[in-house]
């Protein structure tokens, strides 16, 4: 085992902390309080090469590996979860999909603008009653030969009013159930395509999330992914490698919170020696400190079995479950640490607690992954 990241790896982390020092913290207190999407950052991330870090070189891709977009995504989610979740939606579930499973005419089309940050993806699985148990699909993509014809609304899409691209899942053949699911590319701005109100959100208050309603939408026959029938597959693989990208930004939460924390420690004073010194605090930062730790060595597991081409489903599901844990006790902690200014906005540490919630929830919730975990240990 090597525990030492490449010379590589440490510039790209390192430039990222850099982008998210420089350009993220400043205003994004008050991009927080105005749920304002933080699109001028956005657009230079992508011009710095972050939306699209493991897609193809030929279509304008880094050709990184997933190490690689993890130590990326966690310096950025360290300052700004609202920007981490465009980065992981642009990435592991857009450009990696299409980059892995769509056709050449559809990575000339689409991947090539995605990649450079030109366009921006989302990705469109969640419903009113179809969130965890992705197989219950209403939304239907009816074959009228030439096309399909979609109806139906998907919940909580990241970058719902800010893409350009939307990859949606919908049910074709409901007999056929999993197996009749497909997912289609479908532009902004298309007929029959309505964007909702945004969500007023307790966290990631900077994404911009939206419902969607496709009302007799017209997809071309040439936009769907994969063969007829793929769709599900397409979703749950896209899903897996999604789960990791989460984790990270769940990794960055935490390492952010703790940051904060240990410097707050050692300038805050009580009973005349910095509160760094007193065994209550010291014991919350040993505490939070090993957390960071475990969760950053499963994240590291399960990126590394990506790159290694082994299957990632379980390391990604146990580094998901227990990142997302460590941010919320994490930063919670962090609050405690910085007592009555923990509450306190300008101090940064209550909007990594609020952000850090959605971690447990979206792209599989920590129940969902338990029952990845338990299925595959039961299956040995």
């Amino acid at each position: 085992m090597d525990f030492k990241l490449t010379e590589e790896h440490i510039m790209i982390r390192d430039a990222a902390r850099d982008f998210a020092k420089n350009e993220l913290l400043p205003g994004v207190i008050e991009r927080d309080e105005k749920q304002e999407f933080p699109a001028e950052q956005v657009k230079k991330m992508g011009e710095l090469g972050f939306l699209g870090m493991m897609a193809s070189p030929e279509f304008g891709g880094g050709g990184m590996d997933t190490i690689s977009y993890i130590l990326a995504m966690e310096e950025i989610s360290k300052i700004d979860a609202s920007a981490s979740v465009v980065m992981s939606v642009n990435n592991s579930l857009v450009c990696w999909g299409l980059d892995t499973y769509g056709n050449q005419e559809q990575k000339e089309k689409y991947l090539s603008k995605l990649t450079t940050g030109e366009k921006l993806g989302a990705f469109c699985l969640s419903e009113p009653e179809a969130g965890s148990d992705a197989t219950s699909q209403r939304t239907t993509a009816i074959d009228k030969g030439d096309h399909y014809l979609l109806n139906g609304t998907k919940n909580w899409i990241t970058n719902g009013n800010s893409a350009d691209y939307y990859i949606v899942i919908a049910q074709t053949d409901r007999e056929k159930k999993h197996k009749g699911i497909n997912a289609f590319i479908v532009e902004k701005g298309v007929e029959g395509f309505e964007i909702g109100p945004k969500e007023q959100k307790m966290g990631i208050r900077g994404s911009d999330t939206h419902s969607l309603n496709f009302n007799d939408v017209k997809v071309p026959k040439e936009n769907r992914i994969g063969e007829d029938g793929f769709g599900f597959k397409f979703a749950m693989k896209t899903l897996s490698g999604g789960r990791i990208g989460i984790a990270a930004q769940a990794l960055g939460i935490a390492s952010g919170a703790y940051e904060l924390a240990l410097d707050y420690s050692k300038q805050r004073k009580a009973f005349g020696t910095e509160i760094c010194n007193h065994q209550a605090i010291a014991f919350k930062l040993a505490d939070m400190y090993t957390s960071i730790e475990a969760s950053r060595h499963l994240v590291m597991k399960a990126a590394w079995d990506k790159d290694q081409g082994n299957n990632y489903d379980l390391t990604g599901a146990m580094a998901k479950v227990y990142a997302s844990k460590t941010a919320m006790d994490v930063s919670t902690e962090a609050v405690q640490v910085h007592g009555g200014n923990g509450y306190v906005k300008e101090y940064h540490v209550e909007r990594l607690m609020r952000d850090a919630k959605i971690t447990q929830i979206y792209e599989g919730t920590s129940e969902i992954q338990k029952i990845v975990i338990s299925r595959a240990i039961l299956k040995d």
